[in-house]
């Protein structure tokens, strides 16, 4: 998997320094900032330290089956021109080198919606699924809420339905609030159907 993030910081300088200090214990392999530039801290194929408590398609250990990446954004400003099209560079490479789908890039509040929000509403999925990096809902008849978002990895078993719910508009449909509606459904149907979780994912 890859995992995007926002620092929620105001410069990647002190990002870098946070993520570079043992004392903090928090770490990932890439750090873009607001003007484009790309810094690593991590080797690909270690393990870093950036996902935490949280649970995806049957995984509850993130950081060993995921490349991290942090975003030089304050979680309430749009995202730079350069920062997005250095995202798309990086991005693409690492599913090229490792062979990951676009379904299994995901965001920090896919996995922990109790307790994430990054990289936020102002983060433009959309872009990256149209580059192939990402995906994103196409029209599609209803089905069970629960039964779609479980087959797209969210685990509702250890967060619930609603908080599921909400980590899924964050990043496909942040205009909504309120209670499940038609068109959540057909959102997460359409998906579903295209992107379940492949098995591995779950069971490696």
């Amino acid at each position: 998997m890859v995992v995007l993030h926002y620092t929620a910081m105001l410069s990647a300088e002190g990002a870098i320094c946070t993520l570079c200090d043992p004392e903090k214990e928090v770490s990932a392999h890439f750090l873009i900032a607001r003007d484009g530039v790309v810094t690593q801290m991590v080797d690909e194929r270690a393990r870093a330290w950036h996902a935490g408590a949280g649970r995806w398609a049957g995984c509850d250990d993130i950081n060993s089956r995921s490349i991290g990446i942090e975003l030089d954004n304050d979680g309430f400003s749009p995202f730079s021109a350069a920062l997005m099209d250095a995202l798309e560079e990086l991005l693409g490479g690492i599913l090229q080198r490792w062979d990951i789908p676009a379904h299994h890039v995901i965001a920090h509040s896919d996995l922990a919606p109790l307790r994430k929000c990054d990289p936020g509403a102002r983060f433009d999925w959309h872009r990256l699924a149209l580059e192939g990096l990402s995906v994103w809902p196409s029209a599609a008849g209803e089905r069970p809420l629960p039964e779609s978002l479980e087959a797209l990895g969210y685990e509702l078993s250890e967060f619930g339905v609603e908080a599921c719910l909400n980590a899924f508009r964050l990043r496909f449909a942040p205009w909504r609030s309120g209670a499940e509606c038609k068109e959540d459904r057909c959102d997460a149907a359409s998906l579903a159907a295209r992107f379940a979780v492949d098995p591995w994912v779950a069971n490696s």
